[in-house]
């Protein structure tokens, strides 16, 4: 596999042409999604469903697990792909970026891969397959930087689900949650990048507060205080004549937020950022540019990590 570091904006200037779309240049996408149930799994599946008429796609489900992107790119391969762009369907486009790069063989740092009786079972997180070993393919791989939160794609999304939601702004107070990372800067950061998605809703309808928060979801100590702030901001609703419009900032569901609010009086439509088609429209775009970067590069020299 040839492979190099790819440096790039992800902007929509980098997009190709339409007419370009149809180009006979061996490029494929693979989409990483986290994964959940089967309505998780279906629901991500049929909302980028239209992109196949496009390009040939995959889904690989997990957290950067090597054995399901070997899977995904053995069935990209298998269509005649041979430059692969890797959008990561994740809420932060830094969760698991370094070790994407590693197992695509972008960066140093992946083992080979090892022998097919010993990957069984190596490796889980929350009941996620977490293989960790460097790809075994020639393709060529481009990877995507960015994550939903920092999307503005997912502005509009947004909007359109409080405006749905709203009845009478002046007493409603919107809260848009998300999961959080366990790190106190990654999560300053999760908040910042929230806050700048939260600003078209401000301007949708003149509500009386908007405000985002983290549960923290994976860490009690931290969940706790976030449960404490999230139910006070709902109560408050409530106390003060209105009500609480409650959006969660997920690819899909509403997760754990109809027991952290249990017996709070609130409104919302259990929504995660998909099936919107607004997030495959994201997809489209990050695919664009991963396609002129693969096209556009020529082969470098072996890796740093002198890997194929």
């Amino acid at each position: 596999m040839r492979t190099w570091m790819l440096t790039m904006l992800m902007a929509f200037g980098l997009a190709l042409p339409a007419a370009a779309a149809g180009r006979d240049d061996g490029f494929g996408v693979l989409v990483m999604a986290h994964g959940g149930n089967a309505e998780w799994n279906r629901e991500v599946t049929q909302a980028l469903q239209p992109l196949r008429a496009e390009f040939p796609l995959e889904v690989a489900f997990g957290m950067a697990d090597a054995a399901s992107l070997q899977e995904g790119v053995a069935r990209l391969q298998a269509q005649g792909v041979r430059r692969i762009g890797v959008v990561r369907l994740f809420v932060s486009g830094e969760s698991w970026y370094e070790r994407t790069a590693q197992i695509l063989g972008l960066a140093p740092g992946a083992p080979a891969r090892p022998a097919a009786d010993a990957q069984a079972g190596h490796g889980a997180h929350g009941g996620h397959r977490m293989e960790f070993w460097r790809l075994d393919s020639d393709a060529d791989f481009a990877l995507g930087r960015e994550g939903l939160l920092e999307a503005p794609e997912m502005d509009e999304v947004l909007a359109a689900r409080a405006r749905a939601l709203s009845e009478d702004p002046a007493r409603e107070d919107v809260l848009i949650l998300a999961h959080g990372p366990g790190d106190d800067a990654e999560n300053a950061r999760w908040l910042a990048r929230l806050e700048a998605r939260a600003e078209p809703v401000r301007q949708a309808l003149p509500f009386r507060r908007v405000q985002v928060e983290t549960l923290r979801e994976d860490w009690p100590d931290k969940r706790r205080d976030a449960e404490a702030r999230i139910r006070a901001f709902v109560e408050r609703a409530r106390a003060e004549g209105g009500r609480a419009i409650v959006i969660p900032f997920r690819v899909q569901g509403f997760g754990p937020y109809r027991e952290v609010l249990a017996g709070l009086d609130y409104v919302a439509d259990g929504q995660g950022l998909v099936p919107d088609a607004r997030v495959a429209e994201w997809v489209r775009r990050q695919a664009q540019a991963l396609r002129t970067a693969l096209v556009a590069a020529r082969p470098a020299s072996r890796g740093a990590d002198g890997a194929r």
